[in-house]
């Protein structure tokens, strides 16, 4: 709270933090010696088994104690980069330890050595305290004590565990009380934040019982009102979205596809949207093609942006589906649509493809190949992520000029990662913004520079001219804003290039979801799809727009600037989004606020039915 203390705005608000964090605290406290307690009083007095239970409890609470410690000793580098306590994400890295250690070594080396300080100190005194605790040499209640103090520490512990007699124990959601996610978290301690959104993922398709509730029929009106459509489109009753769509334009062969999804690229560093000067190769790039001035991203991880770039999926507060296990085969992919035209798909990393599932995601759901680090030979430059955005262009290039020399279409989906924590790259390729070298500023900059280098090869190439491409950020980089979803965190560049494509400055309101339909249109290929995106070559140039954007738990549904945000077991919130600031306001109409209920229980219904593919049938 001291250290946050910027962020806190009154009196009332820090008693209100200390009350909540101390019903939190001793709700985990609760969790932790509850049921030991009763077991021990249970099993006093009977020789052996309450010796090898003794030496079991302090190996309990040993463990425990340490884990306390270890979490609030990694919180403050968790929070200065997410800002946000520990969450799922923690436990998702721990998943993938060659990338996020080699991240730590390379990038937090004090934040790793005092951490593992701290542990080591802890587990020795941790160990030598409970080892002189002994509860079978203490005095031992009388037989008949035991039932009475049972059922008194068995109601202590479930109440204080609880901390509420209400329906629902205590939450996160519930000691939530400011438009701040930082503060609201401070409430909470790091173990109980993280063994919280553990339990959350064992059950996340029915999270969206989070929002407010809307009959299924209801929601599925919502969205086919959103989508613009004539009823006649939709071509199915049992997948409630798949529908036709008629491309605006069309070839003799369809153009080839590839979409550069650059990582953690906001807005703020992209000068041409206004932001830092860092980006003048994309900038360069800007009067040659399609430019979405005012694009937004689903989320704020890699896996939300793809999930809604390559499957055109609405996001919702659990992981992407990119991740989720009901997704991993028959879910719609561009690769999947495109390969019953003939396409070849493939997807293309500088580094391991196993990183957040996307090898078995893609090779589940329609992508034929995938090359990654290990597919590179002798590549100039590898850290942590792999190899850097200019050996993975090259290659990418190298790729696209072997597939064009047949007369199959091609689908490309090419990941970059040199702007990734701890921001490696090779010496002396651009003029350093600012130093150390290693900064996200820098790595932005050398990351703008390879995609410089790859239009540089490509358009001295013979598939260019047959080629639609995409340029769009997967995300923004972290946020510290204390908003109830920073929006303008959210605000990242797309561009489509290509011959053909007319220059334009698109000042509409679009998010990632919109990109998959409109390129289809641009490739000339009239498909049936489940995607409710829109095609933005058919949209009128006075459409307002939409953007929806995933935030943790919050989701914010934006349509010019009024702004609906949805919070777990909360009322809907309504504000104006004016000068890159929410400003609460009743002006919103009932209309919004039903959409913005429609869209994320649609993404959890559709992913727990199985309803978001298309026919397996030839066209």
């Amino acid at each position: 709270m001291t250290w946050q203390a910027a962020r806190i705005d009154s009196t009332d608000d820090w008693m209100t933090l200390l009350g909540f964090g101390l019903r939190i605290d001793i709700a985990s406290i609760c969790f932790i010696v509850g049921i030991p307690a009763v077991i021990s009083l249970f099993i006093s007095g009977i020789p052996y088994i309450n010796r090898v239970w003794d030496a079991l409890t302090r190996i309990w609470l040993t463990g425990a104690f340490v884990m306390v410690i270890f979490m609030e000793a990694s919180t403050p580098a968790f929070i200065d980069e997410y800002s946000l306590r520990p969450n799922r994400l923690f436990v998702e890295y721990l998943l993938y330890p060659k990338e996020v250690f080699s991240m730590l070594i390379e990038g937090h080396k004090l934040t790793l050595l005092l951490t593992f300080l701290i542990t080591i100190s802890t587990v020795i005194l941790a160990y030598k305290f409970f080892r002189k605790q002994s509860i079978a040499n203490k005095p031992q209640p009388k037989w008949f004590e035991r039932p009475v103090l049972m059922a008194i520490v068995l109601v202590l512990a479930f109440l204080g565990a609880r901390s509420s007699l209400q329906h629902r124990a205590i939450n996160p959601s519930y000691t939530a009380f400011t438009n701040d996610p930082l503060v609201n978290g401070l409430t909470l301690n790091s173990t109980y934040s993280l063994l919280y959104a553990v339990s959350e993922m064992a059950d996340e398709v029915s999270s969206l019982e989070l929002y407010p509730n809307m009959e299924q029929g209801k929601v599925i009106t919502e969205i086919h009102k959103a989508m613009r459509l004539d009823k006649d489109q939709f071509t199915s009753t049992d997948y409630p979205t798949l529908h036709k769509q008629i491309a605006t334009q069309h070839f003799d062969r369809p153009k080839n596809l590839v979409i550069i999804l650059e990582e953690s690229l906001g807005a703020q560093f992209v000068g041409s949207l206004g932001g830092l000067p860092l980006t003048p190769e994309y900038d360069k790039l800007v009067p040659e093609g399609w430019s979405f001035n005012k694009l937004y991203a689903t989320g704020t991880r890699s896996v939300r942006g793809i999930e809604a770039v390559v499957t055109g999926f609405v996001p919702t507060p659990a992981r992407s589906t990119v991740k989720l296990p009901n997704s991993q085969t028959d879910f719609f992919t561009l690769a999947k649509l495109l390969g019953q035209y003939g396409y070849n798909s493939n997807f293309i990393y500088g580094g391991g493809a196993h990183f957040d599932n996307m090898k078995s995601f893609f090779l589940g759901n329609g992508f034929d190949s995938i090359i990654e680090e290990k597919d590179f030979v002798n590549p100039e430059f590898v850290g942590s992520w792999g190899v850097s955005d200019e050996d993975l262009f090259s290659k990418a290039n190298q790729d696209f000029v072997e597939r064009s020399k047949t007369d199959q279409p091609f689908f490309s989906l090419v990941f970059s990662s040199s702007n990734h924590d701890p921001y490696e790259f090779p010496d002396n390729k651009i003029e350093l913004y600012n130093t150390p070298k290693n900064t996200r500023e820098n790595a932005v900059k050398y990351a703008d520079h390879a995609v410089g280098h790859f239009f540089e090869l490509a358009k001295k190439e013979d598939y260019w001219k047959n080629t639609v491409f995409l340029v769009v950020a997967d995300h923004d980089a972290r946020t510290r804003r204390s908003e109830l979803v920073p929006i303008p965190n959210f605000h990242i560049p797309a561009l489509i290039l290509g011959e053909g494509i007319k220059s334009k400055q698109d000042n509409r309101i679009v998010s990632q979801i919109d990109l998959a339909p409109t390129l289809l249109s641009l490739i000339g290929v009239d498909s049936s799809h489940p995607m409710i995106g829109q095609d933005m070559t058919k949209a009128p140039d006075n459409y307002i727009g939409r953007a929806i954007m995933q935030f943790n738990q919050n989701q914010a549904y934006m349509t010019g600037n009024q702004v609906v945000i949805l919070q777990p077991n909360k009322p809907a919130k309504t504000f104006l989004y004016e000068n890159t600031s929410l400003l609460p306001s009743n002006k919103v109409g009932i209309e919004i606020i039903n959409q913005a209920i429609a869209h994320p229980l649609l993404g959890t219904w559709l992913y727990s039915k199985k309803k978001y593919d298309i026919p397996k049938v030839e066209y």
